[in-house]
């Protein structure tokens, strides 16, 4: 089992920046790639960025490629989402993901794809 707790949401204004962190504990070491997904209010949850948990590489949507960065700090057993130039259609509530076996990177974009999930953090965008 693997447990995840995100943290960091919160208000910012359009063009604003936030860091979101997941913690993840339990058998990490079993995890092969970690996610980020969002769910706004009356939409499906999607797909945001994934990162592999051994050698870094990373795959975005492009909704935010640019202005989202994934990262990671194995060692902390954390992962981040830093969020810059925000705009109020990025208003979610963002899930951090792990999943458990090999996918192709760029394939990993799938909610079915991951084994275990956060409660999420909501983030709100003001116009």
């Amino acid at each position: 089992q693997v447990q995840l707790v995100e943290s960091g949401g919160g208000l910012v204004q359009t063009g604003g920046s936030l860091r979101l962190s997941c913690a993840a504990s339990g058998r990490t070491f079993d995890t092969y790639a970690m996610g980020w997904f969002r769910q706004a209010p009356g939409r499906e949850r999607e797909f945001v960025a994934t990162i592999v948990r051994n050698d870094g590489r990373t795959y975005s949507a492009e909704s935010v490629k640019g202005r989202f960065t994934i990262s990671k700090d194995n060692a902390k057993n954390m992962m981040y989402l830093q969020m810059s130039s925000l705009k109020p259609e990025d208003t979610a509530v963002y899930y951090c993901a792990a999943r458990v076996g090999y996918c192709l990177i760029g394939g990993c974009q799938r909610t079915g794809q991951y084994h275990y999930w956060g409660q999420g953090t909501q983030v709100t965008v003001s116009p």
